[in-house]
């Protein structure tokens, strides 16, 4: 399955402002519709990276994470062997935001949480409801356009991510496979399954990624974001190592995976189930 660019016509709105706007086959448009009415309204301009660290302190979690740095790689995204995902650090955490660098400590995207309304924030500040909730995640590249949407909706027992391109066209899903013993999620498109995260231990801190024949294709390491974050912060940080260059859809699905590690599959406080 390849990524392809979508046919001219109306979708749904990427600023979320509106409820379509309309593409024209190569770009968005200033043309938009709310209720069936239609009119004009530019793009809104992208928010501002979420920058949470430093290319020293990126290059000694790549150390932590026990990484030899990899000369290969574009530095982008999607090619570069190295991604260092680190949250914003907040005393509660109702719109979660990432940052990722590239080894060197280059940001090349973030991760941003979309969707909530004000009532959903007041749930999540007083209830441990988390779980029960839909949560819609944009990965935006170094560029600030938005190249995957996630969406994990509210879950009883297991549950899934949906992964859609930025626009909005199907990729695939990860999908929850057990929920005794360490956490695995297999990597499904189009009704094959391409690969399986798997947790290495109960907490669900580190991960495995296979593809379909069980050769381990990538692998995701927690590190710790110091003392005064982890005591009185909800920030997580990861390093994710693709091994070697990935064909599609298992390129875009562990992307999506290594991004959203901490909202996307472990949105439990419990850390035990997507």
């Amino acid at each position: 399955m390849t990524e392809s660019t979508p046919p001219a016509g109306w979708y749904p709105d990427p600023t979320q402002q509106h409820e379509q706007r309309y593409w024209d086959g190569a770009q968005w448009t200033e043309h938009v519709a709310t209720a069936g009415t239609q009119s004009t309204a530019a793009m809104a301009p992208m928010a501002a990276p979420v920058t949470v660290s430093k290319p020293e302190r990126v290059r000694r979690q790549v150390e932590k994470a026990g990484m030899t740095p990899v000369v290969s790689g574009g530095g982008t995204l999607f090619d570069s062997p190295v991604l260092v995902v680190n949250q914003k650090a907040k005393l509660i955490e109702l719109n979660n935001e990432y940052a990722i660098h590239d080894q060197e400590g280059k940001q090349i995207g973030m991760v941003r949480q979309v969707g909530q309304s004000s009532a959903k924030k007041a749930l999540r500040m007083f209830t441990n409801m988390d779980q029960f909730m839909t949560h819609k995640l944009e990965v935006l590249d170094e560029r600030g356009q938005v190249c995957l949407n996630l969406t994990r909706p509210g879950k009883v027992m297991k549950s899934k991510i949906q992964v859609t391109n930025g626009h909005f066209a199907e990729i695939g899903t990860i999908v929850q496979q057990n929920m005794v013993g360490k956490i695995r999620f297999g990597l499904e498109s189009g009704g094959s399954t391409y690969g399986t995260i798997s947790a290495e231990n109960w907490r669900a801190w580190n991960f495995s990624v296979t593809d379909h024949t069980g050769t381990e294709v990538a692998r995701i390491t927690k590190t710790f974001g110091g003392l005064a974050t982890a005591m009185f912060t909800a920030a997580d940080h990861y390093v994710v190592h693709i091994h070697r260059p990935l064909e599609e859809p298992l390129r875009s699905l562990v992307v999506a995976a290594a991004v959203s590690v901490d909202t996307a599959l472990k949105q439990d406080d419990r850390g035990l189930s997507l």
